[in-house]
């Protein structure tokens, strides 16, 4: 282990300057995703969040090796691991259509705070590597994600009717084009009194793309939108 390898891993000015840019870097990477897609959490909160996690594993280093304490190196990133929970929930909503929104975006925050501990201790490999596997997840496997929604047999759909009438109607159109309806939920719409909103889970026979089991719903005539959630 050479002399500069032997300084990044102790505790100096050098090394704390390393790690705090370098959590700025990853952290920001992940958190430019997130922002990019308009995400609750995004490009400060992300770079925020490792900073914060590296910080603490250096003053816990500093603690153990300058202060000459006799602690547990761990403790204080333990801390952060559970602490970083409260900003995670805070990103995950359920909007008026049921949708839980948010739940990518909390992990990346979770695995932000967990790559600036690597960061903070030291480890830098392992802090690299889990910063390409967290960027590749978010990215690549988000398209990978949303391929393989798309081809599933079940689809939920929020569907707005004319009427309380047209239930039955909408019922008979898909039994009628080869699916079943596995679950509903009748609601109130906000847009008008005369309106009837479904939140309905369907079941297709045979396998289709969604966006053409969608436009075949929208072509019944009582069907005001119909949306995949």
């Amino acid at each position: 282990m050479g002399e500069l390898e032997i300084s990044l891993r102790d505790v100096n000015t050098l090394s704390i300057m390393i790690r705090l840019s370098l959590a700025a870097i990853c952290g920001g990477l992940i958190g430019y995703d997130r922002g990019r897609k308009r995400r609750p959490a995004g490009f400060r909160t992300h770079i925020l969040v490792c900073i914060g996690s590296a910080l603490v594993m250096i003053t816990n280093q500093y603690i153990i090796e300058i202060m000459k304490y006799d602690t547990d190196p761990t403790r204080l990133g333990a801390q952060v691991i559970s602490g970083i929970g409260f900003l995670g929930a805070g990103t995950i909503l359920i909007t008026g259509k049921q949708q839980v929104k948010g739940l990518t975006t909390a992990a990346g925050l979770w695995a932000s705070a967990c790559m600036g501990l690597a960061i903070g201790i030291g480890f830098y490999e392992g802090a690299l590597i889990g910063c390409i596997f967290i960027l590749g997840s978010m990215t690549l496997l988000h398209r990978f994600d949303a391929f393989v929604m798309s081809k599933t047999k079940l689809i939920e759909l929020y569907v707005e009717l004319v009427s309380v009438k047209s239930i039955s109607k909408f019922f008979d159109f898909v039994r009628n084009n080869n699916m079943e309806i596995t679950n509903v939920e009748i609601i109130k719409t906000r847009t008008s009194e005369e309106l009837v909103g479904l939140f309905v889970t369907i079941k297709q026979k045979e396998k289709h793309d969604h966006m053409k089991v969608l436009t075949l719903i929208g072509t019944l005539d009582d069907v005001v939108i119909v949306e995949e959630i």
